[in-house]
Protein backbone atom coordinates (compact mmCIF):
# COMPACT_ATOMS: atom_id res chain seq x y z
CA UNK A 1 0.00 0.00 0.00
CA UNK A 2 1.20 3.89 -0.69
CA UNK A 3 0.29 6.65 -0.49
CA UNK A 4 1.55 10.35 -1.34
CA UNK A 5 1.85 13.87 0.24
CA UNK A 6 2.95 17.08 -1.91
CA UNK A 7 3.48 21.00 -0.62
CA UNK A 8 3.42 23.50 -3.59
CA UNK A 9 5.32 26.41 -3.86
CA UNK A 10 7.49 26.32 -1.53
CA UNK A 11 9.94 29.57 -2.05
CA UNK A 12 12.86 27.73 -2.25
CA UNK A 13 15.10 27.10 -5.67
CA UNK A 14 14.65 23.57 -6.93
CA UNK A 15 18.21 22.75 -7.25
CA UNK A 16 18.70 23.26 -3.23
CA UNK A 17 15.59 21.47 -2.31
CA UNK A 18 17.07 18.55 -4.78
CA UNK A 19 20.48 18.41 -2.55
CA UNK A 20 18.22 17.29 0.46
CA UNK A 21 15.69 14.93 -1.37
CA UNK A 22 18.50 13.08 -2.86
CA UNK A 23 19.79 12.02 0.38
CA UNK A 24 16.39 10.73 1.78
CA UNK A 25 15.20 8.62 -1.94
CA UNK A 26 14.70 4.93 -1.45
CA UNK A 27 15.66 5.21 2.46
CA UNK A 28 13.14 3.72 5.70
CA UNK A 29 11.22 6.62 6.76
CA UNK A 30 12.70 6.09 10.73
CA UNK A 31 16.46 6.39 8.81
CA UNK A 32 15.28 9.88 6.29
CA UNK A 33 13.83 11.64 9.79
CA UNK A 34 17.06 11.20 11.37
CA UNK A 35 18.84 12.22 8.49
CA UNK A 36 16.54 15.17 7.95
CA UNK A 37 16.36 16.19 11.65
CA UNK A 38 20.50 16.62 11.62
CA UNK A 39 20.94 17.78 8.28
CA UNK A 40 21.91 21.87 8.70
CA UNK A 41 19.82 22.75 5.40
CA UNK A 42 16.69 24.10 5.66
CA UNK A 43 14.66 22.65 2.77
CA UNK A 44 15.19 19.33 5.33
CA UNK A 45 12.79 21.30 7.63
CA UNK A 46 9.92 21.33 4.48
CA UNK A 47 10.80 17.48 3.82
CA UNK A 48 10.52 16.54 7.28
CA UNK A 49 6.50 17.92 6.98
CA UNK A 50 6.13 16.20 3.64
CA UNK A 51 7.10 12.79 5.02
CA UNK A 52 5.13 13.36 8.15
CA UNK A 53 2.05 14.11 6.05
CA UNK A 54 2.42 11.37 3.99
CA UNK A 55 3.27 8.66 6.58
CA UNK A 56 -0.33 10.03 8.39
CA UNK A 57 -1.67 9.75 4.68
CA UNK A 58 -0.84 5.87 4.26
CA UNK A 59 -1.82 5.71 8.60
CA UNK A 60 -5.38 6.89 7.08
CA UNK A 61 -5.17 4.80 4.15
CA UNK A 62 -5.03 1.52 6.84
CA UNK A 63 -8.35 2.44 8.43
CA UNK A 64 -6.60 4.99 10.87
CA UNK A 65 -4.36 2.00 12.63
CA UNK A 66 -0.89 3.43 13.23
CA UNK A 67 2.28 2.93 11.45
CA UNK A 68 5.40 1.71 12.39
CA UNK A 69 7.89 3.99 10.55
CA UNK A 70 10.64 0.93 10.56
CA UNK A 71 7.57 -0.28 8.26
CA UNK A 72 7.49 2.36 5.93
CA UNK A 73 10.08 3.36 3.42
CA UNK A 74 9.91 6.43 0.43
CA UNK A 75 9.03 5.01 -2.80
CA UNK A 76 8.97 8.27 -4.45
CA UNK A 77 10.42 12.02 -3.83
CA UNK A 78 10.91 14.25 -6.58
CA UNK A 79 11.22 18.30 -7.27
CA UNK A 80 9.39 19.95 -9.44
CA UNK A 81 9.67 23.41 -10.93
CA UNK A 82 7.01 26.08 -9.75
CA UNK A 83 6.71 29.42 -11.19
CA UNK A 84 9.67 32.04 -10.93
CA UNK A 85 8.45 35.30 -9.11
CA UNK A 86 10.55 37.99 -11.55
CA UNK A 87 11.80 40.63 -9.93
CA UNK A 88 14.07 44.42 -11.10
CA UNK A 89 17.07 45.73 -9.12
CA UNK A 90 18.12 48.62 -10.29
CA UNK A 91 22.04 48.71 -11.25
CA UNK A 92 24.72 51.05 -12.13
CA UNK A 93 24.29 53.73 -14.75
CA UNK A 94 20.18 53.55 -14.93
CA UNK A 95 20.17 49.83 -15.78
CA UNK A 96 17.97 47.27 -14.19
CA UNK A 97 19.31 43.68 -13.29
CA UNK A 98 16.38 40.78 -13.21
CA UNK A 99 16.01 39.09 -10.01
CA UNK A 100 14.44 35.14 -10.44
CA UNK A 101 12.81 34.06 -6.92
CA UNK A 102 12.45 30.18 -8.10
CA UNK A 103 10.37 28.43 -5.93
CA UNK A 104 9.24 24.64 -6.12
CA UNK A 105 7.04 21.75 -5.65
CA UNK A 106 8.00 19.15 -3.16
CA UNK A 107 6.31 15.22 -3.68
CA UNK A 108 7.24 12.39 -1.47
CA UNK A 109 5.44 8.89 -1.86
CA UNK A 110 5.78 6.53 0.79
CA UNK A 111 4.75 2.46 0.68
CA UNK A 112 4.97 -0.35 3.18
CA UNK A 113 7.87 -2.69 2.68
CA UNK A 114 5.38 -6.00 2.33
Amino acid sequence: MEARAQKKYLRMSPRKMRLVVDMIRGKSASEAFSILRFSPKKASIYAQDVLKSAISNLSNLEDGKSVNPDDVYIKEAYVDQAPTLKRIQPAPMGRAYRIRKRSNHLTIVVATKQ
